[in-house]
């Protein structure tokens, strides 16, 4: 993978909390949104591609869960 396992990390939190609206839990159109960010991310980080389902997936419910601290 480019970069390493951190740097992505730090590259999802940064894009997620920029593209993340005060009601996207609720929003579809909005979570939909989140979630091609993410498979961008991922597959531009090299990350494998039977993976990114599930990746994505986390990447989302690890966002639901730490918004309310971002806000």
């Amino acid at each position: 993978m480019k970069g390493g396992l951190k740097l992505l990390a730090r590259v999802l939190v940064e894009r997620v909390k920029a593209n993340a609206s005060i009601d996207w839990t609720v929003k579809e159109s909005v979570r939909k949104k989140l979630k091609v960010i993410v498979k961008r991310t991922l597959r531009q980080y090299g990350y494998p591609p039977d993976m990114q389902k599930l990746a994505t997936e986390t990447v989302l419910q690890q966002t639901e869960t730490l918004a309310e601290f971002w806000n």
